[in-house]
C-alpha cells in the first residue's frame, strides 16, 4: 500500500514541477518580448528647451530622449535614425503598456501607440530628413 501513495505523491511532485516550469517559461517569454532594451527607428525631433529630445517610431510610438555623454544626439535631429537604448523603468512601462492594450481590447477608444523613455546608448542617422 506505501509502494502505491509513494508512486502517487512521486506524481503529484512531477505534474507541480511541470506546470510551475511551464509557467516560468511563458513569463520569460512575454518579458522577452516588450525588452529593457529596444531598437527604435524614426525621426528624432528637438523637444521642449535643454536637452530634451522626442523619437518617433515608424509604427507611431513616441519615445522621450535626453541627452546623454555617449550619444550626439544634437546632430542627429530632423534626421531618420536608427537607436537603440534602454526602456527607463521597464517593468511599470510594460505594465502600462498591457493596461492601454486591455482597455482597447474591451472597446475604450484609446490611443493604442506607445509611448515612453529612452536612454539611447547608440544611434545612427539612416537618412538626411524625417519622413512626414
Amino acid at each position: 500500500m506505501t509502494k502505491k501513495w509513494n508512486r502517487l505523491l512521486l506524481c503529484v511532485v512531477f505534474a507541480g514541477l511541470t506546470t510551475a516550469w511551464a509557467m516560468a517559461q511563458d513569463s520569460d517569454a512575454n518579458a522577452k518580448s516588450k525588452g529593457s532594451v529596444r531598437t527604435v527607428t524614426g525621426c528624432l525631433t528637438k523637444s521642449g528647451g535643454g536637452d530634451e529630445y522626442l523619437l518617433t517610431a515608424n509604427d507611431g510610438s513616441t519615445w522621450e530622449v535626453h541627452a546623454n555623454s555617449s550619444v550626439d544626439l544634437a546632430a542627429n535631429v530632423n534626421h531618420t535614425v536608427e537607436a537603440k537604448g534602454a526602456v527607463k523603468h521597464d517593468k511599470m512601462h510594460n505594465m502600462k503598456e498591457d493596461s492601454k492594450e486591455m482597455a482597447s481590447d474591451t472597446g475604450m477608444k484609446k490611443d493604442k501607440g506607445e509611448h515612453g523613455h529612452l536612454t539611447i546608448t547608440d544611434i545612427h542617422s539612416i537618412g538626411d530628413t524625417c519622413q512626414k
